[in-house]
């Protein structure tokens, strides 16, 4: 699978990783975050390099459906839950800030985007109670929001929550920019080089897949953190969703919006224009990360529901990508624990990364050029809510049971090494000894690796959409044939052959 975003011609060149080089301030991820702050930091005289594991965008920023929008599903009354008003209001500034300053950086950089109205709708009685409830909270929050019966749907609906003038962008042609930019400045942007560790107290001894570096200051801006101090990974839930690209018959044109449901399984639609037409992008179906039955049939219900709603839509691109929720709801963003003031982080931006990152973004430039913002100092110093602590219990002891209940299962299973291998495109988790083993075959290839993840010791389990290894502890994944792909770990799975 590959997003409409990524397929296109890799042009990326990686700048040189020169073992032993110093740094001012080095950044692990090349997304929206990792880009936005080293062009912020260099623009202020900083010397600074960027670490991709993979390439640019790889990750969140290039499997995105990229809605720039205030009006975020349920997200407002949700915090509202959880905290005062003003800690609302600081959530909604920092996003309003980190919206505002993309626009005017895409304005200034001629880069092409799209105004649109954002709408948040229900198609029940009870989807209704949580729009009102949004409704309410964001009017508080100085979001100039309206409620609508008819958003302009091509099914029934009982009601949206409207937010006029958003934006939706192509995630890529922004990191494109902001990859030129940095580089005017003197950044460097190195591709294929892991962040595994980091010590010290000043400067840092940064090591990588490919040697050590030193920095006076470290950013963490992957998905979810790939340092374990702080225990982020303990603090955020991992969740899967998916999105396709469909090309519209005749006369037949995709809602004038952005739209998405309240009611679960979601439901998000919005318009690409590309060569003189205008595909629907839907998204929705998630479930946690690597916990499914079949990540393909998600798909493929996603796609038959929108089928079903645009009869005749051709298929053309299909992928899906991954989102942490914090069990606080709050993005967690600033200096991270345990660093010696030194290590930050950007994290938790719950599938609202295209205005939290760049509000990330600022607050962590902020924080190292020894600037003060409101928004921020508010959100740092809130306390955590009964509820949110609930929530993390929850999930601890979830993955406790999750850890427990796997070992168990690959124990009652011998793997028979002298029986067929999996069937193309599929994988299966056994025991050989006792070790559990993950075995894969796909484009014909058969491979046989450690089943156990290399974070936290979790059971993986196959993916048959991605053709991946994912961990349902903390999300960490991994290719069929054991490299990492995201999440928290940093250390590939053991080959068995």
């Amino acid at each position: 699978m590959t997003s409409l975003w990524l397929d296109r011609p890799d042009t990326f060149t990686s700048d040189e990783f020169m073992p032993g080089t110093s740094y001012d301030t080095a950044i692990a991820g090349a997304g929206l975050t990792g880009l936005v702050t080293a062009l912020l930091l260099a623009r202020s005289g900083k010397n600074v390099v960027v670490l991709e594991a993979r390439t640019p965008g790889a990750v969140t920023t290039g499997n995105t459906t990229a809605k720039v929008t205030l009006l975020q599903s349920t997200v407002l009354s949700k915090l509202r839950g959880q905290y005062s008003q003003k800690l609302v209001n600081a959530y909604v500034e920092a996003n309003r800030e980190g919206q505002a300053w993309l626009l005017r950086y895409l304005d200034s950089n001629n880069v092409a985007y799209q105004t649109r109205d954002a709408y948040t709708y229900a198609a029940t009685l009870d989807g209704v109670e949580k729009l009102r409830e949004e409704f309410t909270v964001a009017l508080a929050a100085g979001l100039e929001v309206d409620y609508t019966k008819d958003p302009g749907l091509p099914y029934p609906v009982r009601g949206a929550v409207a937010l006029a003038n958003q934006a939706q962008i192509h995630p890529m042609e922004v990191l494109d920019t902001l990859i030129a930019d940095v580089r005017s400045h003197g950044g460097k942007i190195v591709s294929g080089v892991r962040l595994t560790g980091a010590q010290g107290t000043g400067p840092l001894d940064i090591e990588t897949t490919r040697g050590k570096i030193r920095a006076e200051e470290l950013v963490l801006a992957t998905g979810t953190p790939v340092l374990d101090r702080g225990l982020y990974f303990a603090k955020l839930k991992p969740g899967r969703s998916y999105a396709a690209a469909l090309r519209l018959p005749g006369s037949m044109t995709p809602p004038n919006g952005m739209y998405i449901s309240v009611e679960q399984p979601t439901r998000s639609l919005r318009d690409f224009p590309l060569d003189g037409e205008r595909l629907l992008l839907v998204g929705g179906n998630g479930h946690p990360g690597g916990r499914m039955q079949s990540a393909k049939a998600h798909l493929d219900g996603l796609v038959e529901w929108a089928q079903g709603h645009y009869p005749g839509a051709e298929t053309t691109h299909t992928w899906s990508a991954q989102d942490y929720q914090p069990v606080s709801l709050m993005p967690f963003f600033g200096k991270m624990p345990r660093g010696g003031g030194r290590i930050f982080l950007g994290t938790g931006y719950n599938k609202w990364g295209m205005t939290n990152a760049v509000a990330a973004a600022l607050g962590i430039s902020a924080d190292i050029l020894g600037g003060q913002i409101p928004w921020a100092d508010t959100i740092h110093h809130r306390v955590a809510s009964p509820p949110g602590a609930a929530s993390a219990a929850s999930l601890n002891a979830d993955v406790a049971a999750t850890v427990f209940k796997d070992w168990s299962k690959v124990g009652l299973r011998r793997l028979d090494e002298t029986g067929p291998a999996p069937a193309e495109g599929m994988g299966v988790v056994s025991r050989q000894g006792r070790k559990p083993v993950a075995t894969s075959m796909v484009n014909g290839n058969t491979c046989k690796l450690s089943a156990v993840c290399t974070h936290l010791g979790g059971i993986v389990r196959w993916n048959d959409a991605e053709k991946s290894w994912d961990c349902p502890l903390h999300g960490s994944r991994f290719t069929n044939d054991g490299e990492v792909l995201e999440g928290p770990a940093t250390h590939p799975l053991a080959k068995l052959d």
